[in-house]
Parts: structure tokens; C-alpha cells; sequence
């Protein structure tokens, strides 16, 4: 990363120009640790340590920001924006008890780095974040365990307690588990694993994260070995499988396939792989479904589209499938700029926001005219995007890149 005063310099030139007046945009805050600016509004905060994604509470009372290379996840209280806590993903004997029976993996996964006997002593990375129970617990997967360096073994989780924001257990997962997905009636979670084309599948009805356990492994067509494997991870990965989500019916789970693209399911009843489809925005990776269960909203990194489905369409042709690669009923794209990551809904349902990683925007869709109605500045390169449960405030968490500078923030914006 270029020198802190290089990148802080770069961002308030950044911040001069991150509104248009004639918008609804408005940034009003943000929260950085590029060191103090005195610019009205500017949080600085030496947590914020490549920030990967955010959310906020059902409620709206807390935002929850992870920053990756901190392992740590903040927590803010909304809208006063006062840090209340730092959870920290760092663990040694003194923790032993989080880790079940001292559980440190699942399924028949080996480890190929670390010390034996030590595998429950490391710093998790944050990656995404999920709520389950109404949003009494916090889901919190880690990109890998801090002594695997090519992540080829076991990683982990956290299951945190909103109520007093600690971690109440930590269960071993698969290989990279980027992304987690809660069932309708958060009786079942599945653990989405970049690193290995599979799926963990767990039983976590009541409401005793001890009683938490895995009922199944789920793979997309064939399952990538690890051992022994090198390069970078977040391209040698398989079908580097991301945005996860169940239908509304909670029938089904759909999965974003960012290596070789298509959408893939599986019904969670039985975890019969149903197959995929192709014919959608190219390098998917994020999911998310409308209020009405009808549209199926899909983001595409390398092709910097959005595209939107029938999604009763879409489950029909994945349950005739038969475990292939098939075309999808087609849909809508729509252009919004190169590095289309996060994409969530307006609560209204009228409009979809998107953090565009390489033009480092934030875009607004408007949903009826299926159009850019508005892209502001925001600080380079933004992954993460959430939106506030009344609809007024719009998160985005700027990484940056490794000899490109920015990052190290969080954008909020009013519309």
C-alpha cells in the first residue's frame, strides 16, 4: 500500500467531488484509517483495516463492519456513529472453550499448515456476515485461518451473540468460506466455501449455538483438492462459488458461480444438486431476491452488469435440469460499470444500489425505467454495500488494492 499521507491525500481530493448537486446522494460520513483530515464528517478510526463488507442490525441500531486484515468486526451504533465494541477473531488457550469439544474441523477436511494441537490458535479473517434468529446472532465466516497461507486447509467461523456482541462459538468450516446464507426460518444455514466448489450445510434451529451441527456437504459438480495447491487463491479456486441464497419459500438455495459463471442449486430439503444455468451476467457474484419472491437480482464483476430474472422461471429450469449445465430462461442486463460487486435492494423495492469495485462508484438503478438514474465518487475500491432498514442511508466498505492506493474506509451516503 502507498504511504498513508499519499492515499489520505488522494481520498479528500476524492471527497471534494463525491456528490453532484443535482442528486440525492449525498455522502455525509465516513469512517477511515488514513489518519485525522478535519473534514466535517470524517471518522477516523485505526480499526478500519481493509473493511471487506457491512451490515446493519434488523432494527437499524448498529452497524457491523468487518475489516478483514484487522480480524476484527466494529460495531457502530446508527446513526450516531460511536464505535461501541470491537470484536476481536483472535484466539488462543485462554478460548479454548468456544471451540466445541475442541472441534477443529468438519467433514473429512485435513489440515496442510499449522501445528497440530494448536489448529484453534490463530487470527480469523472477516469476510461476509449474515444474521439468523430474528437477528439475535451474527454469522461471521473467516477467509482463512491466519497460519494457512494459501487457505488449502480447515477455516472457521464465528457465531456472535447481538445481545452482548461476543463471540459465543466458533465451528471449523471448509476451505474459504466467503459467504453464508440463513434459511427463511433460520432453522438451516449453509457456509458457502470458495475454496473447494462445496457447500456446509447445518441444523441450527433452537436457539443454543452449542446445539449448532453440520447435517450436510454439498458439491457443485466436483470437488476441488486443496492439498498442495498454490497461487492466488481468489482465482485458483475452482468454480469460485459466492453470492448464496435460499428462495422465500426456503425450498431452494441458489449459488453464483464467479469461475466459468452460471447459477447453480440445490434443494436444501434433500441437498440434491439440481444442476446450473448459464445465460446470466458473466463472473456472478452476488445474489439477492425482491420482497415478492419474483425477481432474482444478480451481479456480474468482470462484465459490470446487473441483470434481473423471473425467479419462479429460474427454479423451474434449474429442477429440470438434472444435475447439467443447462440455459437459463434469460432476463434482463443492464451496464452500470467494470467491478459490479454488492448489490442490495431499496426496502421500498424501487431501486437497486451497487458498489462498482474499479470505477469506485456507487450506482443507483431505478427499478421501473430499468436504468442508471445516478453513480457518485466514492473512496477506491468499494466491495461491500449495505442499506439501512428505513431505506435513508447507504453503507459502502472501500477496501482499496495492493499498489493501487485508497481503501481503508467506509462511505455512508443519505438518499
Amino acid at each position: 500500500m502507498p504511504k498513508i499521507t499519499t492515499v489520505l491525500a488522494a481520498l479528500l481530493l476524492i471527497a471534494s467531488a463525491a456528490t453532484r448537486a443535482d442528486g440525492t446522494l449525498q455522502r455525509f460520513a465516513r469512517i477511515q484509517a488514513l489518519g485525522p483530515s478535519g473534514t466535517p464528517g470524517d471518522i477516523y478510526d485505526t480499526h478500519i483495516q481493509s473493511p471487506k463488507s457491512a451490515h446493519f442490525s434488523p432494527d437499524g441500531r448498529k452497524l457491523y463492519i468487518n475489516a478483514l486484515e484487522g480480524g476484527e468486526t466494529l460495531v457502530y451504533s446508527f446513526p450516531q456513529l460511536k464505535l461501541l465494541t470491537v470484536i476481536r477473531h483472535s484466539f488462543g488457550a485462554a478460548d479454548a472453550a468456544l471451540f466445541k469439544d475442541g472441534e477443529t474441523t468438519a467433514f473429512d477436511y485435513r489440515f496442510f499448515n499449522g501445528t497440530p494441537g494448536q489448529y484453534n490458535r490463530f487470527m480469523g479473517k472477516p469476510v461476509e456476515m449474515a444474521f439468523s434468529h430474528r437477528g439475535r446472532f451474527l454469522w461471521v465466516p473467516y477467509y482463512r485461518r491466519s497460519f494457512d497461507g494459501n487457505a488449502s486447509s480447515p477455516s472457521a467461523l464465528a457465531i456472535i451473540d447481538t445481545r452482548t456482541d461476543k463471540i459465543v462459538r466458533v465451528m471449523p468450516t471448509g476451505p474459504l468460506p466467503k459467504y453464508v446464507a440463513i434459511s427463511p426460518d433460520s432453522r438451516q444455514a449453509v457456509i458457502t466455501h470458495w475454496g473447494d466448489n462445496t457447500l456446509g450445510v447445518l441444523d441450527i434451529s433452537g436457539d443454543d449455538p452449542a446445539k449448532f451441527h453440520y447435517v450436510g456437504h454439498w458439491v457443485v459438480e466436483q470437488r476441488l483438492p486443496t492439498e498442495g495447491i498454490s497461487g492466488n487463491r481468489d482465482s485458483n479456486c475452482g468454480f469460485c462459488l459466492r453470492g448464496t441464497t435460499y428462495t422465500p419459500d426456503g425450498t431452494t438455495v441458489l449459488v453464483a458461480r464467479m469461475g466459468g459463471g452460471g447459477l447453480a442449486g440445490f434443494d436444501s430439503m434433500t441437498g440434491r444438486y439440481l444442476g446450473t444455468l448459464s445465460g446470466i451476467v458473466g463472473n456472478p457474484r452476488h445474489l439477492v431476491i425482491s420482497k415478492d419472491g419474483k425477481t432474482l437480482y444478480i451481479s456480474g464483476n468482470s462484465s459490470g452488469q446487473v441483470g434481473r430474472y423471473s425467479l419462479p422461471a429460474m427454479v423451474a429450469a434449474l429442477r429440470q435440469a438434472n444435475g447439467q449445465t443447462v440455459s437459463g430462461p434469460g432476463g434482463e442486463t443492464l451496464s452500470v460499470g467494470p467491478g459490479a460487486r454488492t448489490i442490495e435492494l431499496s426496502p421500498d423495492q424501487r431501486s437497486l444500489y451497487v458498489a462498482v469495485n474499479n470505477a469506485a462508484r456507487l450506482v443507483k438503478v431505478d427499478l421501473a425505467s430499468w436504468r442508471v438514474v445516478e453513480s457518485v465518487d466514492v473512496d477506491p475500491f468499494p466491495v461491500g454495500l449495505a442499506v439501512s432498514p428505513d431505506g435513508n442511508t447507504i453503507v459502502t466498505t472501500s477496501q482499496g488494492r495492493s499498489g493501487r492506493g485508497g481503501g481503508q474506509s467506509v462511505n455512508l451516503f443519505h438518499d
